[in-house]
């Protein structure tokens, strides 16, 4: 007997509910921020905030090329921070710090209390409900630290592009009042302080979430407590670092560069180098995992090596492109993220960490990459031959993975 799912569990009945959610929050957020900054102002903010956006987004993108997940999770990120984050903060900020000065009588103390303590734990949590959920229920797509780093990321990106419309719109509404123009504007100062300076600080916070979730995802299931602490230690220092950034205001004249320069550079480089790290990890793991499908005849013996490699990755989709058009470079690029996929399930079955459904989804990947081999297979044994080097620099020998049989060279201008 078939068991029909009810009404509310369906896939499209989820994916209306939580479209129309973003929405109306957008629509909401676009009112308030509109409300407080004018047309204009707002108008202003938009043109100056998006400035950043492309090349975090680019950023976050290109850490994500070993495993590419799906743009549909961006977008979420994206938007649930841009839309409901940024109005859960907003709303809970707002009624926070008037309580506060209704309850102290000391307007000055309520703002920096609110800047300090609220702000720091209201927005930090709010982003990093977006992380959970793509954690629980797009789970096969988060499986270790580089996506938590990218949904962290991309989440935060979308936050601080409302923030700053709203910053920098009423920057320029204060401009207008005063009269002031020019590079002592208030809008000029909140434009370098925001976009040049610090456009990563919103990420840089989040992302501690995101490493607290994907090192979570790393765990095998059975250790609920590591799961479980984890991605709440990194939300932790996502708010501890976020207040400490916040009250740099409040440590002198110079305070705000001295934390800049002694703790908000730091600690961007040790997150930057750790998540490039990882990246590189990734791609051994690959090069590790693979040769056991070429074994078992799955995978050509070149393929090892050339999707190891984000230099072959890319020769063997131009290869595809170049003889077979926009269609083909697409499915190799689908091919390497599906062998990469299988690589990780590998590497975290051999330790104890895959799930129940270890066995359905190897096979799921391995259908995906036999339909995809005939275009894909020779792409990348090309890319194996063209990113190594001559026999004369081998050494000892060749890498695994280097094909012998030999494809015709590739000559992009060659028609």
């Amino acid at each position: 007997m078939l068991h029909h799912p009810h009404w509310w569990q369906r896939r499209w009945v989820r994916y209306g509910a939580l479209s129309s959610l973003l929405a109306l929050s957008g629509l909401v957020i676009l009112a308030l921020v509109r409300r407080q900054t004018g047309t204009e102002g707002f108008l202003v903010g938009l043109g100056l905030a998006v400035l950043p956006v492309p090349w975090l987004m680019a950023a976050f993108r290109w850490l994500d090329r070993v495993e590419p997940g799906p743009w549909r999770n961006l977008v979420f990120s994206f938007a649930w921070g841009a839309c409901a984050a940024a109005l859960i903060a907003i709303v809970a900020n707002s009624f926070a710090t008037k309580w506060i000065a209704t309850s102290t009588a000391d307007p000055a103390s309520a703002d920096t209390l609110g800047a300090t303590v609220i702000a720091p734990i209201v927005e930090e949590s709010a982003k990093a409900a977006a992380v959970l959920l793509v954690f629980l229920f797009r789970r096969r797509d988060f499986t270790g630290i580089v996506d938590g780093v990218v949904i962290a990321g991309v989440t935060a990106t979308g936050f601080a592009f409302t923030e700053n419309i709203l910053y920098l719109g009423t920057a320029f509404g204060t401009d207008q009042l005063t009269g002031d123009r020019g590079i002592a504007s208030v809008t000029a100062a909140t434009f370098f302080v925001r976009i040049v300076m610090s456009p990563f600080a919103h990420p840089l916070f989040t992302v501690l979430t995101g490493i607290g979730f994907g090192v979570a995802a790393l765990s095998a299931e059975r250790q609920h407590a590591r799961r479980v602490l984890l991605p709440v230690c990194g939300l932790l220092l996502a708010m501890g670092m976020h207040a400490f950034w916040n009250g740099s205001s409040t440590f002198g004249e110079y305070g705000f560069f001295a934390v800049y320069g002694a703790f908000m550079v730091p600690a961007f480089a040790v997150v930057t180098w750790l998540a490039i790290r990882t990246r590189q990890r990734e791609l051994r793991t690959v090069r590790a995992e693979l040769p056991t499908y070429v074994l078992a005849g799955w995978l050509g013996p070149a393929e090892p090596f050339a999707l190891g490699s984000m230099r072959a990755r890319r020769m063997a989709r131009d290869y595809a492109r170049h003889h077979h058009g926009r269609q083909a470079a697409r499915e190799v690029a689908r091919y390497e993220a599906c062998a990469t996929s299988l690589a990780f399930l590998r590497h975290r079955g051999r330790k104890g960490k895959a799930g129940p459904d270890f066995v359905v989804r190897e096979r799921e990947l391995l259908d995906e990459l036999w339909r995809r081999r005939d275009v894909a297979r020779p792409a990348l044994e090309y890319a194996s031959r063209a990113s190594v080097p001559p026999p004369g620099q081998w050494g000892a020998a060749a890498p695994y993975g280097y094909p012998a049989v030999p494809y015709p060279a590739y000559n992009p201008y060659r028609t």
